[in-house]
């Protein structure tokens, strides 16, 4: 029921957001509105308004506006008279009918700055505490002489709270020598620290260059949430255990078991967990899964389901930085969706990363139940996903009509009709096809097909 409700509100919120945008920008133009519509198809419940009629239609995967004098679309109510030809969509001047299109997708992108910003502002955004976890042998803070639990209280004299701060001004120093004050059981001393420079790989597996200092924030082997099904459930583990031992060797951080757990995969391991005051024995076999190594190649390593509890804060940002920190927030998930479409497009990444409605409800319900701000940041990278791909040329999307509009402009004068039915009528089934193919990925993915095998 969760997964359900979840999805039916941030599919209906994004189509509702995007559909205003065309019906408000296209009423402050003078542009008349027939119908505005959720969903497609066969109309459920209508509302008759002076002008508009509001619908709510059987086919909840998108809606629609029909404007006065725009009868090119077939999802879109068939063909209307023009009542008035001052209201006419295809008589207002291009800069009109073009700010009229883009509006559906420009409020998708409003929308997902809208929530960052209020989940900043309202909520805050998680930090670490700058103080050390792992510290790596022979890197540039053990050189240092800096260890596991010193604290950082400043860069170069700058004072500093969270491990964010301490990554900025790192990167920021470009391999630079840095003076970091750190305190710890002997005190508080000052050392100087020269980053090492290296190459990470990103969410895609390209490589881009980073300054290392050879640690990494201080996080506890505490269990957050255990995946059903896997290995630590099966086991008896529950969130809010702390991992002390592995294999009878003490654990201190939760990289040190994660290390330990991954180079185990299909061995029985012992874990000492500490519940309370007790002290509990379990066994768990990791189960091996493919992923991808830090040199980009894919490699089997152990998992046993679980996650680390939550050990950050959150720190609320002011109005005016949470609209700053919103909108910066929507460029960086809005370039990644971009960077992600053009490597499926080109083949740099498997089409099987194409989801479609049941993957997103999957995922809109395992968000929920993590609570409203997880839900509400899932929200707004759909919503930036939902603006990207209207923003295809494709015949039939937003991007498709705008591309009309710039063959116009060139032109001097629009496609003909024929040209553009012709258009709509190949984007129509390149759609179909590619929802399809989305749905027949996210049923692989829950392995349906396995009852006809």
């Amino acid at each position: 029921m969760t997964t359900i409700l979840a999805f039916v509100v941030v599919i209906g919120l994004l189509i509702l957001i995007h559909e205003l945008g065309h019906f408000i920008v296209a009423r402050l133009c003078g542009v008349g509105v027939e119908r505005f519509s959720l969903g497609f198809g066969p109309v459920l419940w209508r509302f008759k308004g002076k002008e508009t009629e509001y619908c709510l239609s059987a086919i909840p995967m998108g809606g629609y506006v029909k404007m006065m004098g725009d009868d090119e679309n077939p999802l879109e109510g068939g063909k209307g008279e023009i009542v008035d030809p001052a209201k006419s969509f295809h008589l207002k001047p291009l800069l009109a009918r073009f700010a009229i299109v883009f509006a559906g997708p420009g409020m998708n992108f409003v929308l997902a700055a809208v929530i960052f910003a209020l989940v900043f502002m309202v909520v805050g955004r998680p930090v670490f505490p700058a103080v050390l976890g792992r510290v790596t042998e022979g890197g540039p803070a053990a050189r240092a002489g800096v260890g596991p639990g010193d604290r950082v209280v400043a860069v170069d004299g700058r004072p500093v709270q969270y491990w964010d701060e301490v990554l900025r001004a790192v990167q920021e120093g470009r391999g630079r020598p840095l003076g970091l004050t750190v305190s710890g059981p002997g005190g508080q001393r000052t050392v100087t620290v020269t980053p090492s420079r290296t190459t990470v790989r990103d969410v895609f597996g390209d490589e881009r260059e980073m300054w290392d200092l050879g640690v990494r924030p201080f996080t506890p082997a505490t269990i957050g949430d255990v995946i059903a099904g896997y290995p630590a459930a099966k086991a008896g583990l529950r969130g809010g255990d702390a991992v002390i031992a592995l294999g009878g060797k003490p654990v201190s951080s939760w990289e040190d078991l994660a290390e330990a757990i991954h180079k185990r995969a299909g061995q029985p391991t012992r874990l000492e967990v500490r519940r309370g005051q007790e002290i509990l024995t379990v066994t768990v076999v990791p189960t091996p899964v493919k992923d991808r190594g830090p040199d980009g190649k894919e490699v089997e390593v152990g998992r046993i389901g679980i996650s680390p509890a939550p050990t950050g804060i959150y720190v609320r940002s002011n109005p005016a930085m949470a609209v700053l920190e919103g909108v910066s927030r929507t460029v960086e998930v809005t370039a990644l969706t971009a960077v992600g479409l053009y490597k499926i497009v080109v083949g740099q990444l498997s089409s099987s990363n194409i989801g479609g409605p049941i993957q997103i409800a999957q995922a809109a319900g395992e968000q929920a139940r993590q609570g409203m701000s997880s839900l509400a940041f899932f929200t707004a990278v759909i919503s930036v996903n939902l603006a990207l791909l209207n923003l295809l040329p494709v015949p039939m999307l937003d991007g498709g009509h705008l591309l009309f509009f710039v063959c116009e402009a060139i032109l001097g004068r629009p496609l003909s009709l024929r040209k553009r039915e012709m258009a709509q009528q190949v984007g129509f089934v390149l759609l179909m096809l590619l929802m399809v193919y989305a749905v027949y990925n996210d049923l692989a993915r829950i392995d349906v097909f396995k009852f006809f095998r």
